[in-house]
């Protein structure tokens, strides 16, 4: 392929991920606002129309939002892609001498900042305007540039030694040098999956471990019900960012651990909290985490793969506005083209996800002795968080990585009653 032929391509794909998710968004818009008079059934004894009301004026606010900052982030794309910019900024990097890895690193931490800053506006107005209006946002603006400081430095900290042993791998290991690659990535995820919970995540917030008492000693005893052995069940200072709740697993090995928003704490009764911990629980028990970093590096190692029949194809350089082939200019190209070339895979992996979570739903019944826990705790989630309980069908398809409430709720009782 020339490389005029590589660039239409590439914006044929790009135009057509754009406007399937665009029309995602509003059939999503179209499928909330023909339910707005009646609150679904599923849901009439826990909400109430002012909530219900509420959480509707939250989804279509966020999806308009969404569609505004989509549309920016695209047009900014284009113009980068099609001005010529990326090999122009290829070019004045190489104006000041540096050697080939260190170009290729403040390369791709220029356009990250690029993009990063082009993006912020959006993140700010979301932050202090939307989820402002909407009651939830608590973080102040101290926290919020102290957050993002703390971001920049540790992932430059991180990601330095890795671009620049990429880049020796490139350089040195021949037509294998992706087999290597992958290796080093694959221990590094590995090696963040199990220093996450202990080291990286408490830069952020504050874990407490749970407080001795009646919650926690039927915690203790529902986990060796089930033969269920952790690192703790923490409580994390989620408030002081925002009035959202959540719960989730993380770690592996001694690491491994279960984080509890303290929003979630404080808005529900024993019963639900224990459904929801059993439902963490399943997750592990039925090896998701695990099956999702087997994914994962799957998923890796083809893209290196694919990158080394990449690097030596000059018209994909080309096409692009780049002089000649360069390891750097490779991984961004890469990063470019992987939504457009795969946006279509989005639903296999939510499908497998909500598969995922269909399977932590029932080994939450059957440990706990029946649905009721974890399906109020669902709703009280649903109602705290403002979720849209009527999404389209094909939104949730594409990008839902949990069932929709009314599905869990019926796929959990199904079970109960067969059970």
């Amino acid at each position: 392929m020339s490389a005029t032929q590589i660039l239409l391509l590439y914006l044929v794909l790009f135009a057509i991920e754009y406007a399937w998710e665009t029309l995602l968004e509003l059939l999503n818009i179209k499928n909330v606002r023909k339910n707005q008079h009646e609150i679904p059934k599923p849901f009439r004894a826990t909400t109430d129309d002012k909530t219900y009301k509420k959480s509707i004026d939250y989804t279509i606010t966020h999806t308009k939002f969404g569609l505004l900052s989509s549309a920016f982030s695209s047009l900014f794309l284009l113009i980068i892609i099609l001005s010529g910019a990326l090999g122009a900024i290829d070019q004045y990097i190489a104006s000041w001498r540096f050697g080939t890895y260190t170009h290729g690193v403040i390369y791709i931490y220029s356009l990250s900042l690029i993009f990063s800053l082009s993006s912020l506006p959006f993140s700010i107005y979301s932050t202090f305007v939307i989820e402002e209006r909407f009651g939830f946002n608590k973080m102040t603006w101290k926290l919020y540039l102290i957050d993002m400081i703390k971001g920049v430095l540790l992932s430059a900290l991180l990601l330095t030694p890795l671009l620049y042993a990429l880049f020796w791998f490139m350089d040195t290991s021949g037509s294998l040098w992706w087999i290597y690659a992958f290796a080093l990535f694959a221990a590094f995820q590995l090696l963040m999956v199990l220093i996450y919970p202990t080291f990286i995540a408490p830069l952020f917030n504050k874990f407490s471990p749970m407080e001795d008492g009646d919650l926690k000693e039927k915690i203790i005893s529902l986990a060796d019900k089930i033969g269920f052995r952790t690192n703790g069940i923490f409580v994390m200072d989620g408030s002081k960012r925002s009035r959202h709740s959540n719960a989730y697993f993380t770690g592996l090995g001694k690491s491994k651990r279960i984080v509890l928003f303290d929003t979630l704490v404080d808005s529900m009764d024993e019963r639900e909290l224990l459904g929801v911990l059993a439902h963490e629980i399943g997750h592990e028990k039925k090896n998701h985490i695990k099956k999702g970093m087997l994914l994962s590096m799957v998923s890796m190692a083809l893209g290196f793969w694919v990158l080394s029949l990449l690097l030596p194809f000059t018209p994909f350089y080309q096409a692009f506005g780049f002089e000649s082939n360069s390891y750097h200019a490779a991984i961004i190209l890469f990063s470019f083209c992987s939504g457009p070339f795969t946006f279509f895979l989005s639903p296999l992996r939510s499908k497998l996800s909500r598969r995922y979570e269909y399977e932590a739903d029932r080994f939450a019944v059957t440990a706990t002795g029946g649905a009721e826990g974890l399906k109020s705790a669902l709703l009280q989630l649903s109602k705290d968080n403002l979720s849209n309980l009527t999404p389209h069908p094909w939104y949730s398809a594409y990008h839902y990585s949990h069932p929709t409430l009314a599905e869990r709720i019926a796929a959990m009782d199904n079970f109960a009653k067969s059970n």
